[in-house]
């Protein structure tokens, strides 16, 4: 199939439907229904057909668009709001499909809707993330999560890791990808000279090595490579002042050491419009900045407002491809 951008048709989105007993069947079918992103883009679904046709029937708008099904599951044996091996299955191969549809170019961007890591590895497979399974399809090491919302943006050097393994994975080079990925979308966002802020690793940015050494021996250097490199960076700030109005509006992104340090601001300043996408991938993809909040799914009562930025971006990123 050729791809849509080339074509000049209006541009082709997948969006995985995520796990089947959470929220994303209804964010996905409420989205891919609204008339407004229909006259935006085409769209097709990635998940369980007698799932999305449930979904459809009780909150779609119109004809439902083409769905790429997976598993064998019935609405009448789901159990919602629980983790589940067959969901996390479906989930699991949905999300590989759409991104080898996205790398094959037979959709121009992918929106993915949340998984929960505990049912895909109930289902015996090891699975740490969205990130990481693109990814590792796409046969990409330098790649970076970034959380977004209009000039608010976070990336991050270390992700799904356990804290004790965050110090030794925090390197210059890494630093420096990083913050070029981050450089170069914020670039393609309308910012010619993005100025970017670089937080510490340690508490108070280790206080000149009395409460750790790596803000001396790793962070402080990378910052120094990045600005011999060009770069407008500052840093390290303490992470407990950097997220605050005054700091934090200065900049065009933040580089966040590991995934709470960034992610616990960011959600407490933008839960609801978050956008979270990968960076360095050869394919598009975003998705909301939410969970698959077991406690309300399938009751038609989810905030579609992270889920509906987060389409927004990728056809906003797919027609810029053009």
């Amino acid at each position: 199939m050729p791809n849509a951008a080339k074509s000049g048709k209006l541009p082709r989105i997948g969006i995985t439907v995520g796990d089947s007993a959470g929220i994303g069947p209804e964010l996905a079918v409420k989205a891919s229904g609204n008339d407004d992103f229909r006259r935006q883009a085409e769209f097709v679904l990635y998940g369980n057909r007698d799932i999305i046709a449930e979904a459809w029937r009780r909150w779609g708008k119109g004809e439902c668009p083409e769905v790429v099904s997976f598993g064998k599951l019935k609405f009448a044996d789901l159990v919602i709001g629980r983790a589940d091996a067959g969901c996390g299955r479906i989930a699991y191969d949905a999300l590989s499909q759409a991104t080898l549809d996205a790398i094959d170019h037979k959709i121009d961007a992918m929106v993915t809707a949340p998984m929960n890591k505990y049912s895909v590895n109930l289902a015996k497979i090891p699975f740490t993330g969205h990130t990481e399974r693109i990814a590792e399809l796409c046969h990409v090491k330098d790649y970076v999560m970034m959380q977004s919302s209009g000039d608010l943006r976070v990336v991050f050097v270390t992700t799904h890791i356990a804290l004790c393994d965050v110090a030794g994975e925090v390197t210059q080079e890494r630093i420096v990808k990083v913050t070029e990925l981050v450089h170069e979308a914020i670039r393609s966002d309308g910012v010619s000279h993005p100025k970017i802020a670089v937080a510490g690793l340690n508490p108070h940015a280790g206080e000149n090595g009395f409460m750790g050494t790596e803000d001396e021996t790793v962070v402080k250097p990378a910052i120094a490579r990045l600005k011999h490199l060009g770069f407008d960076v500052t840093g390290p700030f303490p992470s407990d002042t950097l997220f605050i109005e005054g700091t934090r509006r200065q900049f065009d992104g933040i580089v966040s050491m590991y995934h709470d340090q960034g992610h616990i601001p960011f959600k407490m300043l933008a839960f609801d419009r978050g956008v979270n996408s990968t960076l360095g991938l050869p394919v598009i993809r975003t998705s909301p900045d939410h969970g698959t909040a077991f406690d309300i799914a399938w009751q038609g009562v989810a905030d579609t407002g992270s889920f509906d930025a987060a389409l927004t971006q990728a056809i906003r990123r797919a027609e810029f491809k053009r």
